[in-house]
């Protein structure tokens, strides 16, 4: 059986009113479109529901009164779902569901969320770490509304805005000689041990900027947090490679790290945002638009580590 909520809307606007001719006039439409309802309403349900008189319009049968009611709690259950859905679109309230791979998010989540919501918002976060694969995933499948994340290996049905291009940094102990350096070359690179961070399309992408056969030293640790990869190098086990850096120069066991760019023009990896671009909720334009903002704002003096 399929009943339409046109045909419901028209079936009871025609008993409401008791004639096809004046719920056509209420519906601004044609009359054989309300009688048609009325046919498709009964067929649905194989019963007679209104008796047709010539000179006095219709009357409902008791089943058709019966149907009746049932079609208008639907049809008001049906109106109550879209001003709910209006509602949830334009308020800052409700669950707001974030899927971050972005390695140094806490660095810089909280600072956004507190400038774009309110103190008085109605708010729920649920931010989860998960790897680039997941947040697309999530994305697509609605388990987030928003994801951070990287671009380099984007499907084609996620819709993004760029945050920042983060070129590639060496990151060494305070104490190593090439911490003296203003910069430090790929090949001087390759010459020390490196402690490699092991993520999903991270690990693929260092790899790949070293020319085959060009290191000479071996990956001495394989971490999948940024901060164990800058807890191993500030303990001394290496050197490492990394994209975008948090605001501190400091281990979680205080050691002490230093930031230099390296000289060649190497690829980098573009953090974006995605999320539904058609019909995004108020709540994640406004997450959007305090993440582009303060990106614009901080990201290149704050996040990255340039070439001189």
């Amino acid at each position: 059986m399929s009943l339409s909520l046109r045909a419901m809307t028209y079936f009871t606007a025609a008993l409401r009113h008791g004639n096809i001719a004046r719920a056509a006039a209420e519906l601004n439409i044609a009359a054989s479109a309300v009688a048609a309802a009325i046919d498709q309403v009964e067929a649905a349900f194989d019963l007679t529901l209104v008796t047709r008189h010539r000179a006095r319009g219709i009357q409902p049968t008791s089943a058709g009164r019966d149907v009746a009611r049932k079609c208008e709690r639907l049809l008001d259950d049906y109106r109550a779902l879209l001003r709910d859905g209006a509602d949830l679109k334009s308020a800052l309230s409700g669950t707001l569901r974030v899927g971050y791979y972005a390695p140094i998010a806490p660095a810089f989540l909280p600072g956004i969320l507190d400038r774009c919501l309110p103190a008085d918002a109605q708010v729920t976060l649920e931010l989860d770490a998960c790897d680039n694969d997941q947040a697309q995933e999530g994305l697509l499948g609605g388990a987030y509304d928003v994801i951070l994340f990287v671009a380099e290996d984007v499907r084609p049905n996620v819709a993004y805005d760029t945050l920042i291009e983060a070129p590639p940094y060496c990151l060494l102990p305070a104490a190593h000689p090439l911490a003296r350096q203003a910069s430090v070359s790929i090949a001087q690179i390759a010459r020390e041990p490196l402690v490699v961070l092991n993520r999903p399309v991270a690990a693929t992408y260092y790899e790949g900027l070293f020319e085959p056969g060009a290191r000479q030293a071996p990956v001495v640790a394989y971490a999948n947090s940024t901060e164990m990869v800058r807890s191993l190098v500030g303990a001394g086990r290496g050197c490492a490679i990394l994209n975008m850096r948090p605001t501190l120069s400091q281990t979680y066991a205080g050691d002490a790290i230093v930031e230099r760019p390296i000289t060649e023009a190497l690829p980098p990896l573009t953090l974006a945002i995605g999320y539904d671009k058609a019909a995004p909720r108020r709540i994640v334009q406004r997450f959007v638009d305090a993440c582009c903002a303060s990106f614009a704002a901080d990201g290149p003096a704050q996040y990255i580590v340039d070439r001189p």
